[in-house]
């Protein structure tokens, strides 16, 4: 049985990579901060900042494939300084005991992020567009690519670069289960930033799906896009999600939601992921945005 070690297990992206694998026959391992996981008994609580720790858990677990998605995920965080400790120093810790370990994976997903192309003019973005980071956390990301690339000549690394997705449990901090939560409880007006960005939004699952495929065939050294290659306004999101729940509700601009940092459209050219996973199954928003309105059990 192959067994696969993921950080950040009790996060929202982490609980759906951990159903993907466990359904391929995957035995699956865990970490993050909390104390406890109900996603798998194979969990240890560790700080991704302590790398003495990792090195304990790396060795226990010897894991073929490591799936890193721990990080500071929230562009709109305050503390800056938490996107480069967790996301660059957090990672070249793990990188640094899976280096030390007796046995080497046979593969390592870093999950780095779209945002690091920033507001580029280039239209859809392949992975050959220069990065434009334009907040802490892009540079964060970003950074923590470069530094990942030292650890390359020692392990089986491959960098996802997901652009925008959502999915039943993802916090409301986030656009969509924001716009999705006001809509359910009948809210009569919700306040939101820039109406006139356009984003490449996934499906959570069919992320986990791409993030498997990844592991399977191992395209060692390579950095990957994982995107729908289609894009769709907030104010079209807005119109969707009307449309599904049969509410109207009053949408305010809030001054302090508009950041001049805010990358005004996102779009990913998916050519290089479909060369090496194939095609896969993509539910379209509105279908993503039925679930989020009637989770199945």
């Amino acid at each position: 049985m192959k067994r696969a070690l993921i950080t950040g297990i009790n996060g929202f992206t982490g609980r759906y990579v951990a159903h993907e694998l466990e359904l391929a026959g995957w035995e699956v391992w865990g970490i993050g901060s909390q104390e406890t996981s109900d996603i798998t008994p194979n969990y240890r609580q560790v700080d991704i900042l302590d790398r003495e720790a990792l090195v304990e858990v790396v060795s226990e677990v010897s894991a073929q494939s490591i799936v890193h998605l721990a990080a500071m995920a929230f562009v709109a965080h305050n503390d800056a300084d938490a996107f480069y400790r967790v996301n660059i120093v957090g990672t070249r810790n793990l990188l640094s005991a899976l280096a030390a370990n007796s046995q080497t994976p046979d593969g390592v997903l870093l999950a780095s992020s779209a945002n690091v192309y920033g507001n580029s003019t280039e239209g859809v973005l392949s992975e050959t567009a220069m990065p434009n980071p334009a907040n802490d956390y892009a540079v964060s990301k970003l950074a923590m690519e470069y530094m990942a690339k030292l650890w390359m000549d020692r392990l089986p690394i491959v960098i996802v670069r997901p652009f925008n997705y959502t999915g039943v449990g993802q916090s409301e901090s986030f656009l969509l289960p924001k716009i999705v939560s006001h809509f359910r409880r009948k809210a009569e007006v919700i306040k939101l930033g820039n109406l006139d960005v356009s984003r490449d939004f996934s499906d959570v699952r069919s992320v986990a799906y791409a993030y498997r495929r990844l592991l399977e065939t191992k395209p060692i050294g390579q950095t990957v896009n994982v995107c729908s290659g289609k894009t769709t306004s907030l104010r079209e999101v807005l119109q969707l999600a009307q449309q599904i729940n049969g509410h109207s509700i009053e949408v305010q601009v809030n001054p302090a939601f508009v950041r001049a940092t805010d990358v005004k459209e996102l779009r990913g050219d998916p050519s290089k992921l479909t060369s090496f996973i194939g095609e896969r199954n993509m539910p379209s928003l509105a279908d993503t945005l039925r679930w989020m309105f009637n989770p199945s059990p």
